[in-house]
């Protein structure tokens, strides 16, 4: 690149910071503005709203507890699963085996994951005990993770292959895993994957979108994973 060049992207770069961090201090002035405007009628509307918002929150939270959320918990069998999902807006449920090592790997990363977001019910259920279902979500793969929308099956995570097919992947990675489906409040960049080695990673992902779970009548027109 010439000095010219150069000279003319340098300026071109501090016009637009200029332009962004005046943009920002017109924003910050009208809130100022819009405070100072403010009596204390507004001040204790504008407290009231904030206090009815924390009351809220803290109301969904109970709700969420009540029924089972910010923990990691076996259902018997696959009667309680339609229950599990049929009260609850988002559902991880872990189909696992006993003589599968690898469940123990995401019995762990799940039951951390439990405890930080509990708008999302994290259950498991015993492959072996849950033919039925099994049959109708066509699993076939064990460790496999069905993530359930308002009663809906929208996606799957099968095994390690979206986590990098490798068993020390981190809690971080399922985390990311799960906020591309939707199913958990991601605080993060989806397009940003927190892996250390991003390109071994694997990004396509198994979805079915046609499975309604609808207690004895559920539905399941999808092909096989």
């Amino acid at each position: 690149m010439s000095d010219s060049s150069a000279e003319i992207l340098s300026k071109v770069l501090e016009a637009q910071m200029l332009q962004t961090t005046k943009i920002v201090e017109e924003q910050l002035d009208a809130d100022i503005q819009k405070l100072d405007q403010m009596d204390e009628d507004d001040m204790e509307l504008l407290k009231q709203r904030r206090l009815d918002a924390l009351k809220k929150a803290q109301k969904q939270k109970q709700e969420w507890l009540s029924k089972g959320h910010g923990e990691y918990r076996e259902i018997p069998s696959e009667r309680e699963f339609f229950q599990e999902v049929k009260e609850s807006k988002n559902v991880v449920c872990h189909f696992y085996k006993d003589t599968t090592f690898r469940c123990l790997i995401f019995d762990k990363h799940l039951a951390a994951l439990a405890k930080k977001h509990i708008e999302t019910k994290f259950i498991k259920l015993n492959a072996e005990k849950s033919p039925f279902l099994c049959e109708r979500l066509r699993i076939k793969v064990i460790p496999t993770l069905a993530l359930v929308k308002d009663g809906k099956t929208t996606d799957y995570v099968v095994g390690f292959t979206d986590l990098g097919n490798t068993d020390d992947f981190p809690t971080e990675a399922l985390e990311w895993r799960l906020g591309c489906a939707d199913i958990i409040n991601y605080s993060g960049n989806l397009m940003d994957p927190p892996f250390q080695n991003q390109k071994k990673f694997g990004t396509s992902f198994t979805k079915l979108d046609k499975k309604t779970i609808r207690g004895k009548n559920y539905d399941s027109d999808s092909d096989d994973d």
